[in-house]
């Protein structure tokens, strides 16, 4: 039974796994488009969010809070039709276990994270083992849990953050893609699609979800570590020519391995550089968590890139690089 067929009967069952600003939006405009919604959470949030709802900052005044079901306990919140996992794609293999009680054989799960997701080689054309990522899925611990051949892409371009806890503040942008990577899950994906077109963002539907995640990567693969390694907002490192040219040649082998596995990012490396120069002197998302204290998503962002190199025999030796000063950096910080 596929999600619109559940949807005829009952509205769908839809758990949003992290509290944070993207999860959070999502948790709102499925919950207005008619799903009943929960979100697993914890700490101030959890009691922010049973308190006032998910309360979104539009301009000087948030709106009215949009009331989900909120838990810290996936057990207690039962098996839902649909999980979306809104979590750091680093610190996913440690609670991928917990989830378990949510996942029952028709779930279907959706991946609204940075970097490659823990489905992507499932099913992948070009590899001679479609066994999981260790730099995502270390062990296989993630898809023991969520099974990538139920699994649902979700591209984010927007900006948002976390004002306090339950109340997220829009920035800039409002689209997703949204896709199934497996023709058995095409059903649901359109209806997800759907579902968050009615609750306020603008989506595209696809049916090329590998292609719309790994073009995003491409813009971020780079330029998120050498900020953390520089403490250089997008624009410093693109205006320096040595800086630049090492962007272009992480890019250059990214694309090496994208070409082997048929993949396209739709543009040239000095296109996809000219769209970051439009966005102008913003520091990226791990260069903010870097200055914060968090932990840093080296795995999914980069990680992936060597570990798919060695797999295809396709050198990376910028790559491997700048991975290596990336983990000394944060491990010499206690990230």
């Amino acid at each position: 039974m596929n999600v619109e067929d559940r949807d005829n009967a009952r509205p769908p069952r839809t758990c949003i796994v992290g509290a944070g600003a993207i999860g959070a939006l999502i948790a709102a405009a499925l919950a207005r488009a008619g799903h009943t919604v929960s979100v697993l959470a914890r700490g101030h949030t959890l009691a922010a969010i049973r308190t006032h709802g998910i309360r979104i900052l539009m301009g000087d005044a948030p709106t009215s809070g949009v009331r989900v079901q909120a838990s810290d306990d996936a057990a207690a919140l039962g098996v839902q039709d649909i999980v979306v996992i809104a979590l750091k794609g680093h610190v996913l293999p440690e609670a991928a276990d917990s989830l378990r009680p949510m996942i029952g054989p028709d779930t279907v799960v959706v991946s609204a994270m940075n970097g490659l997701p823990w489905w992507f080689l499932n099913g992948l054309d070009g590899l001679t083992s479609d066994g999981p990522l260790e730099a995502v899925d270390p062990g296989g611990r993630v898809s023991a849990v969520l099974p990538a051949e139920r699994a649902i892409g979700c591209v984010v371009h927007l900006s948002s953050a976390i004002v306090e806890p339950g109340v997220v503040k829009r920035g800039r942008g409002n689209r997703l893609i949204v896709g199934a990577a497996r023709t058995e899950c095409a059903e649901p994906a359109r209806a997800l699609a759907h579902a968050l077109a009615q609750g306020g963002f603008e989506v595209d539907a696809t049916d090329r979800i590998r292609d719309d995640i790994w073009a995003k990567l491409w813009g971020n693969m780079n330029m998120n570590p050498l900020s953390a390694l520089t403490g250089s907002t997008a624009d410093r490192l693109l205006d320096d020519p040595f800086t630049h040219a090492l962007v272009l040649r992480m890019m250059e082998e990214a694309d090496a391995i994208g070409r082997r596995l048929g993949l396209s990012t739709g543009m040239s490396a000095p296109q996809r550089l000219a769209v970051t120069r439009e966005l102008g002197a913003f520091k990226t998302s791990m260069l903010q968590d870097f200055e914060a204290g968090r932990s840093l998503e080296i795995g999914p962002i980069l990680g992936v890139f060597p570990e798919l190199g060695r797999k295809l025999d396709v050198p990376t030796p910028f790559c491997d690089a700048v991975l290596g000063l990336l983990r000394q950096r944060a491990a010499a910080s206690g990230l």
